[in-house]
């Protein structure tokens, strides 16, 4: 059948993009160390790139509802163990090798202490990417919860499951004061919800699922109108760029207190990530321009390893310029960038290669065991 055998490049390329974005955010943390931020290119590190970590779960969930047969029983122990080969193995293998890391470079032996280290494991504090593979984790562990959803879910039922992501992810980021809990654990559990409640994502989540199951017809859709799908993206930019903005000439916060404020889980944001995801699927349907695609199917290929690797490439590029004694100005941080992808990307390509002779390195760091 069409929907388990075909190739879609729209994923691979969304993969790519996506990943871009998350290289933006990081760098864009680099570039606030400058005490007069072009806001400009803020913008564009830390606004416009705010859709990148939730349309993974996006992704992630198509793809794995693309290939299931809601029609035959789901086989949850399989499905959990081939789940552990591709993102728990990577997912410990990074972690262990970016707290030893950070232990002998920032010389923090706390790091190595059984409840410390538990403690980054549970929370993916090995390094500030990884907890999105913790919360695909718990995607994993609750994936007969999301087919529950699946099958049921209607466009008017998910226009419900929209309303009361918005509410949720409002109450979690604007309204909830973690601090105020006084048991110690549930405290610590509350403060770093961030790092692991699925709650925040389970709308795009299910989205991405529902479209997989009816892929056909989410085709048909998106040929129909992509016009329309151009329009409800660039009209959400524009409002999350225009929110930013309010936010610093109208409301006087500073450059920190408008990203954190205007992120992808603030109603725009929310909002924004629905239409990126549907406009990159619609202009990559059926297929990019043939200029484009060698390009893009070589970032989405190899966008797993650049995003479990590019802090590798900030650290350092980062202590090469601290040692410069420079300041890190707009275009330095374009460079900076453009450098970190190269180095990243480079990286992927040689440990790929390594990896076809002894597979055992591409199990750990990506999750490809053949």
């Amino acid at each position: 059948m069409e929907k388990k055998t075909s190739r879609i490049p729209a994923i691979e390329y969304m993969r790519g993009v996506s990943m871009l974005g998350v290289v933006g955010i990081h760098v864009g943390s680099q570039y606030l160390a400058n005490p007069s931020p072009n806001l400009a290119l803020v913008a564009l590190f830390e606004v416009v790139t705010r859709f990148a970590v939730p349309i993974f779960f996006f992704i992630s969930a198509f793809g794995l509802f693309y290939h299931l047969d809601l029609e035959k029983p789901f086989d949850y122990a399989a499905f959990l163990r081939r789940r552990a080969k591709t993102v728990l193995v990577p997912y410990l293998a990074w972690s262990v090798f970016y707290i030893l890391h950070y232990t002998v470079v920032f010389r923090n032996t706390m790091l190595l202490h059984g409840k410390v280290f538990v403690k980054y494991l549970f929370f993916g504090f090995g390094s500030y990417q990884l907890y999105f593979m913790v919360i695909l984790l718990w995607f994993y562990l609750l994936m007969p919860l999301w087919i529950w959803l699946v099958r049921r879910m209607t466009p008017a039922r998910l226009a419900v499951l929209f309303v009361l992501q918005v509410a949720f992810d409002y109450w979690s980021s604007f309204l909830f004061n973690a601090y105020a809990i006084e048991n110690f654990y549930l405290r610590e559990l509350a403060v770093n919800r961030l790092n692991y409640w699925v709650m925040h994502y389970v709308f795009i989540f299910v989205l991405g699922g529902w479209f997989a199951v009816r892929f056909e017809a989410f085709r048909a859709f998106m040929a129909c109108r992509r016009g329309a799908l151009s329009a409800f993206f660039t009209a959400s930019l524009v409002s999350m760029l225009g929110y930013y903005y309010y936010l610093i000439f109208v409301r006087g916060y500073d450059t920190i207190g408008a990203i954190n404020t205007a992120h992808q889980l603030c109603p725009l944001g929310v909002i924004y990530t629905v239409a990126a995801s549907l406009f990159l699927f619609a202009i990559f349907t059926p297929d990019a321009p043939a200029a484009f695609r060698p390009v893009l199917s070589l970032l989405g290929r190899h966008s797993y390893f650049v995003y479990l690797a590019h802090p590798l490439a900030i650290t350092y590029l980062g202590f090469l310029l601290e040692r410069s004694g420079r300041v890190m100005t707009a275009p330095l941080a374009l460079a900076f960038y453009v450098a970190v992808v190269i180095l990243a990307l480079g990286a992927a390509m040689v440990v790929r290669k390594i990896g076809e002779r002894f597979p055992v390195v591409n199990g750990l760091s990506i999750g490809i065991w053949r």
